[in-house]
């Protein structure tokens, strides 16, 4: 049964079962909503909240609990002789995965029949060929042994999809015959309905935070695996980056320095650009533009803002690396070898970073009571004085975190840098020459299919805890410095 059928036959229940258990609670009562404890809504919404709620929970832990057993125990089906020499069970996997998934293609397409997918006696060259007509296979030929793993894998889902169903549904009833049974004009409805949305909410707000948890987890985790590998001190402290997929990493040479150092120097390179732009537009829109003036000058900066960052890329390319060549290049000053360079991709993410300057510092700089700008202009201080002495220093907590958020930005930006800075890892004080940062290189290294066993692959995991690390680290920074300021000005 498809999934949306499913989710479906559960809301059916639970508009069924508000309606009927609504109308039961006033027959209850007399068909006097006086005589209930609660609310008929209550009573309804009271048994569309015990089928909606049991169902959805089991069928979001089946969803993710599934795919990691049947993925288990297919795994430790396969035999050794499966997983060629130079691969590993992670990889053979995911052929298995392919597989299966061509299988139901070819199933879907009419290629095949569903007896024949599941015929484990079938000649896997034939398969191959079906398969290749799917569309779906990758690999030049499917060997025997994923074949039957990839027919026990699309089988033992199919069976989890069919008892999925079942149980779901049989929640939904159970959850119904239950609310039914308590629709009775004595039943504490609204009590145990504002106890469910309470619940809720906390669930809600619970998500978040579990999520946090859960990728720093998998952070640890991973970057644990890799320092297992890899030695620690050559990965921080080592000057070359160096990877190689052959011989499980025993050539390649990951040191992370000149991956920090072409994030920071671009992210100065961006700061210098949008950081005094985006403030003295802050400035002039809160303190100097008229209502007029503000009303299409602010929307219009902010209209940088949303502009996906693949076009900030194209544009750092096509446009901005080809017009600092015409000046820097070998026509010009002689200094810029390519349009690919720290200077083009720091200069489009200044200007993508401009709105995230500007309209924080405008909001935080308006936030400034006018009483301090009155009390200053009564003293005799001039406009401008009053924005230098008064406002800004009023307004610096909040300037400060409008920089250092934009600078976490900065740091984490990925596209801008793949196609406007290149992607040569060196420690270099050039700023026209190619560059690379951490972010890059996390998506070079999980790029294709990637062996989780190997240090290429997991390198990219210690990567991103090093770039967790820094942003906190410029968050906890961020914090200091605005509570620092906030005492002195409040």
């Amino acid at each position: 049964m498809p999934l949306l059928w499913l989710i479906g036959i559960v809301l059916a229940i639970a508009v069924a079962g508000y309606v009927i258990g609504r109308k039961r609670a006033l027959d209850s009562a007399g068909g006097d909503p006086r005589n209930l404890h609660s609310l008929p809504s209550y009573y309804g919404s009271n048994v569309a909240m015990k089928v909606v709620v049991p169902s959805v929970l089991v069928l979001l832990v089946w969803l993710i609990v599934q795919p990691i057993y049947v993925g288990s125990v297919v795994s430790g089906a396969l035999p050794d002789r499966a997983i060629a020499d130079g691969s590993s069970r992670d990889l053979v996997m995911a052929e298995v995965r392919r597989t299966a998934d061509g299988l139901n293609n070819a199933v879907a397409q009419g290629i095949m029949t569903d007896e024949e997918a599941r015929d484990m006696r079938a000649d896997f060259t034939d398969v191959t060929q079906r398969l290749k007509d799917a569309g779906q296979i990758v690999t030049s030929e499917v060997t025997q042994p994923i074949l039957n793993a990839a027919q026990q894998f699309r089988a033992m889902n199919a069976t989890g999809a069919i008892a999925m169903a079942i149980v779901v549904t049989l929640l939904a009833i159970g959850g119904l015959l239950w609310g039914l049974k308590e629709s009775e004009k004595d039943f504490r409805a609204r009590n145990t309905v504002e106890q469910g949305v309470k619940a809720l909410l906390i669930a809600a707000a619970s998500i978040a935070v579990l999520t946090t948890v859960g990728i720093v987890l998998s952070l640890i985790f991973n970057t644990y695996e890799f320092f297992k590998l890899y030695p620690w001190y050559e990965f921080f402290f080592g000057t070359t980056w160096s990877p190689s997929f052959s011989g499980r990493g025993g050539s390649s040479e990951l040191g992370i320095i000149p991956l920090l150092w072409g994030t920071l120097y671009i992210s100065i390179v961006a700061l210098a650009v949008a950081v005094p732009i985006g403030l003295f537009a802050a400035i002039y829109l809160s303190e100097y533009a008229g209502p007029k003036v503000r009303a299409v000058a602010k929307p219009l900066l902010e209209v940088l803002a949303g502009i996906p960052t693949i076009v900030y890329g194209l544009f750092a390319l096509l446009t901005v690396g080809p017009m600092l060549v015409s000046v820097f290049g070998k026509e010009g000053l002689g200094i810029m070898q390519s349009g690919t360079a720290v200077m083009t991709a720091g200069l489009v993410m200044g200007i993508m970073l401009i709105p995230f300057v500007s309209s924080l510092s405008d909001d935080i700089i308006n936030a400034v009571p006018q009483a301090m700008r009155d009390g200053s202009y009564g003293l005799g201080a001039t406009k401008s004085e009053t924005i230098k002495q008064v406002v800004l220093p009023a307004a610096l907590p909040g300037i400060v975190g409008a920089i250092l958020l934009a600078a976490s930005r900065a740091i984490g930006e990925t596209m801008i840098v793949v196609l406007g800075a290149g992607a040569a890892a060196r420690l270099s004080l050039n700023p026209f020459e190619a560059m690379t940062t951490v972010t890059a290189k996390i998506v070079s290294q999980l790029t294709g299919d990637a062996d989780f066993a190997s240090p290429e692959a997991l390198v990219a995991f210690a990567l991103g805890m090093t770039l967790f690390v820094i942003t906190l680290g410029l968050n906890i920074f961020a914090l200091y410095i605005v509570r620092k300021y906030r005492e002195q000005y409040e």
